[in-house]
């Protein structure tokens, strides 16, 4: 095993630690938040806590550091968690800007530790499923992505909560739920090379926007069409068309507590076949896939290059949503 400290024990913190708590890869030795009541949460679970990211570093018991903290401060400290020869599995996004996000590979690539993304939507069963069909040439060549992770359960977010400002999280339903829609459209489609980028505050008192819609293209031409939305029910939908058929994942529930997912497929002169796909725990699978990468016993999927043109894209979404234009993703 590889034993591990939370960084940062806010709602989605505390949610990497309960999923963890009986992994057989993964062992929690430290909780690390600056507010009491946090510490003591995770204190009240058996693990032990610290107040400051230093300590997690200084503690020669903790192997790796897992962030779940605000994004501007994700650069900072994969850099020095890298430096201090600590492997790294870091909340999405990654980083905010691509030099920030360049700089983080850097010292990742220099230390020689692992580096881990919480793009958790990639180990869904259903999304593994698509990529190896469609890899297969099944449904022909993909020719437009749809997808949707919609939600509201930042309605219930006090308003000083740092993901609904203006200033620190400008595009507040990219960083939430968009930005795993645009890492499943990396993964179906390849390099992107342009978004364009619509944000509205249309449904609540969000200061940085409720709805967002994002066309991106991709190098070998094909397109994807995203939404994400934070003032609707939840909703969560990815669809693949291509030249012989498609394929479309539904989700039942959120996928914080996944109850199933049913995909519908459908090739050409044929009827569309229906299949349910059972809950599966998809955020502890990709913290053990990063542990046993860390242990050298397995490879990590989501490769930097994707991770970097993740954050190129981020940075390029937010450029378009300033100036209503169609905006380049850095190559």
């Amino acid at each position: 095993m590889i034993n591990a400290a939370v960084i940062g024990l806010g709602w989605w913190g505390q949610n990497i630690l309960k999923n963890l708590l009986d992994s057989e890869v993964i062992r929690p030795v430290l909780g690390v938040d600056p507010l009491d009541s946090a510490r003591a949460s995770a204190a009240a679970l058996g693990v032990e806590t610290a107040s400051r990211f230093e300590d997690a570093l200084a503690n020669p018991k903790v192997q790796a550091v897992i962030l779940s903290t605000p994004q501007e401060r994700h650069a900072e400290q994969i850099i020095a968690a890298a430096q201090a020869g600590r492997h790294v599995f870091c909340e999405k996004p990654l980083c905010t800007t691509a030099a920030d996000a360049e700089a983080a590979l850097a010292a990742v690539s220099k230390a020689g530790v692992q580096l881990g993304i919480g793009h958790e939507r990639r180990f869904e069963p259903a999304v593994i499923e698509m990529r190896k069909r469609f890899a297969a040439g099944e449904f022909g060549n993909p020719l437009l992505l749809e997808g949707n992770f919609s939600q509201d359960l930042f309605l219930k977010l006090p308003l000083d909560n740092w993901r609904l400002s203006k200033t620190i999280n400008p595009a507040g339903p990219l960083s939430a739920t968009g930005i795993h829609m645009v890492d499943l459209s990396i993964a179906l489609l390849g390099r992107p090379t342009s978004v364009w980028a619509r944000l509205a505050q249309l449904g609540s008192h969000f200061e940085n926007g409720d709805t967002l819609s994002i066309t991106m293209g991709f190098e070998n031409g094909t397109t994807a069409l995203l939404g994400a939305v934070l003032a609707t029910p939840f909703m969560g939908r990815l669809a693949l068309l291509g030249s012989k058929g498609w394929m479309e994942i539904r989700d039942r529930s959120h996928p914080e507590n996944s109850t199933g997912w049913d995909v519908t497929t459908l090739h050409r002169d044929e009827m569309p076949v229906t299949a349910f796909y059972a809950p599966h725990p998809a955020v502890r699978d990709n913290l053990e896939t990063f542990g046993r990468a860390a242990l050298g016993h397995a490879t990590y999927p989501v490769e930097l290059d994707e991770m970097r043109a993740n954050v190129r894209s981020f940075e390029a979404i937010h450029r378009s949503v300033k100036s209503g234009k169609i905006e380049t993703v850095e190559s």
